[in-house]
């Protein structure tokens, strides 16, 4: 199960505490073994309560832990992950350092960094798309790990409210997709939307308009993901 994290803790992976019990058991290990193979190898120095207490949820590891806990355990840092969601769970789950991350696409490790730490992306499309093949993004989650999907979701918003056709190079610009692919899209997108404002004034008879108004707050709310269906790039549940 993944362990909640407090204040403190905000920085430290998400834990998959039954996953490392299950490895653990599987090699015949006792919590102490674990605790001298992480010291052995990584020189981290851990009492076997610790190890204990990872595998109950009641904490978890930080970033260094988990990878010597990996090492010790003779598994990929990505089975000892629930599903990542964030630039940096992704990274930790290929078990990249930053500075290796950051070389590898061309960027300086502070800006890396920053990006992890919820700064804007500010990086070239060529270092997206390293980025992207270096953690195996697909698409939507490479806009959701940088930052983007809120530029993103403002643009599919008024191409749905407004003339789709003036939005095709802007959108295009954050998911480089076929031209003839994204104006299908956001057609489907504005006749969507406008299907289901007049469906809903249709339902009450248009003496409603706060009914129609929610119909459409509710569609708009889920666009970014209706687009990625769309486009036939939808991200799998995390």
């Amino acid at each position: 199960m993944p362990v909640n994290t407090h204040d403190g803790d905000a920085r430290r992976p998400p834990f998959n505490a039954a996953a490392a019990r299950r490895l653990r058991e599987a090699l015949g290990m006792t919590h102490a073994h674990v605790a001298y193979g992480i010291w052995a190898a990584y020189g981290i120095q851990l009492q076997p309560v610790t190890v204990a207490s990872w595998e109950l949820g009641e904490s978890a590891p930080t970033e260094a832990e988990l990878t010597a806990l990996a090492g010790a355990l003779w598994c990929a840092p990505a089975e000892l992950l629930s599903a990542p969601g964030t630039l940096r769970e992704h990274r930790l789950a290929l078990g990249f350092a930053p500075a290796d991350l950051a070389r590898w696409i061309g960027m300086d490790q502070s800006a890396y960094e920053r990006l992890e730490d919820g700064g804007p992306w500010r990086g070239t499309e060529r270092q997206a798309a390293a980025l992207a093949e270096a953690l195996q993004l697909p698409r939507p989650a490479l806009l959701r790990c940088t930052g983007q999907e809120e530029q993103l979701a403002e643009l599919l918003t008024s191409a749905a409210t407004t003339r789709w056709q003036g939005f095709v190079r802007p959108v295009g610009k954050l998911a480089p997709l076929p031209k003839e692919l994204l104006q299908d899209v956001l057609q489907q997108l504005h006749d969507e939307y406008h299907a289901t404002m007049a469906a809903s004034l249709s339902w009450t008879g248009g003496d409603a308009p706060d009914e129609s108004g929610r119909a459409g707050r509710d569609f708009l709310g889920g666009i970014v993901a209706e687009f990625w269906r769309l486009a036939g790039e939808a991200e799998p549940p995390r």
